[in-house]
Order: structure tokens, then sequence, then C-alpha cells
């Protein structure tokens, strides 16, 4: 079996915007390296990296939610994702997202991705799951990260610090994966 990557990331990201394109580069590159693909299977971020990875032969595992459709009427998984898996509520969806894959990469989002990225280093760091590669991209996770590093002894621990990976791109995260 193909190892799985998750990519966390914002909703909002519309086609023809620069995180959309780079999401959909991700995707992409995602794919030719060998890796399945799993997302929150909406729109923005999600889709993106989904079609993305599509468009160039990969599988996309979407894992989708009632709870979020119910939440924004109207809203569909979005068409390039190839296998779904459906849960009724955000914390069924949240936990696979995060267990069921062998790394994950976040892109710029919000509060959800934020979400999405302690929930991994948490449970990275209190070894409830296996040791994976967790990378966020972009200078905004980057800075908020460091706020975190700064307080090294104080409240991260130096070997926790390493749970965690920053870059400046999604180039830059595929090629950290391949190293890994």
């Amino acid at each position: 079996m193909l190892p799985i990557v998750v990519v966390f990331g914002s909703s909002r990201p519309r086609e023809g915007t620069a995180t959309y394109r780079e999401a959909r580069e991700l995707g992409g590159l995602l794919a030719k390296a060998g890796y399945i693909v799993s997302t929150g299977a909406y729109r923005g971020v999600m889709e993106a990296v989904s079609r993305g990875a599509s468009e160039s032969g990969g599988h996309v595992i979407g894992i989708s939610c009632d709870q979020i459709e119910t939440m924004v009427p109207g809203l569909e998984v979005n068409k390039w994702v190839t296998e779904e898996i459906r849960y009724n509520d955000l914390r069924g969806r949240l936990h696979h997202l995060v267990v069921e894959s062998q790394a994950a990469i976040a892109m710029p989002g919000g509060i959800g991705t934020l979400l999405e990225i302690a929930y991994t280093w948490g449970l990275l760091q209190c070894e409830e799951i296996p040791s994976k590669e967790l990378i966020v991209v972009g200078k905004p996770w980057s800075d908020i990260v460091n706020v975190l590093m700064e307080q090294r002894g104080d409240y991260v621990d130096d070997a926790h610090r390493m749970l965690l990976k920053t870059v400046d791109t999604a180039s830059d995260a595929v090629k950290r994966l391949e190293k890994s």
C-alpha cells in the first residue's frame, strides 16, 4: 500500500489565487512522488490538492462529514476525490485525517487548520500515534511555530520541537518528505 499524506488547509482559497495554485501543485507533486493524498474533501486547499493529485494520476481520499454539510448548506465533496470516507461529526473526521496517514502537510489556513496541526503535534508528542512527518508550509505558520519554539525549555522540549518542520513552499514540503 502506498503511503498516505494528509494535507490540511483553508476552505477559502479559490481557483486563480496563489494559495490555490500552490496547493494544486502540491497535490500533483505528491501523486507523482507515489503518495496517496488525503484531504478534508471539500473546497479551497482541499479541492486544489485533490485536483492536482487527480490530474497527475493519483488516488485521493476525501474525509467528509455530515456535521459540516449541515453547517454549510450546499457544500459538496469536490469532484476530484476518488474515495470518500464519511463521518457523522467533526471529531471523527479530524481523528481519521490525523491517525490514518503516514505524513501531514499544512498549507495556509485558519483556526481549523491550526487545530489540525496542534492535534497532530500533540498526538506525536505523547506518542499516541506512530512517528510521522508534520510539515507546515509558509511564513504565517512559521511565525506561529517560532513563537512557541522561542520558549524552548519553558514549554516545548527540544525533542518535541523536532516533531514539526517548517518549509517555505509546497515543493520544499515534498522534498522534505522524500528525504525522510
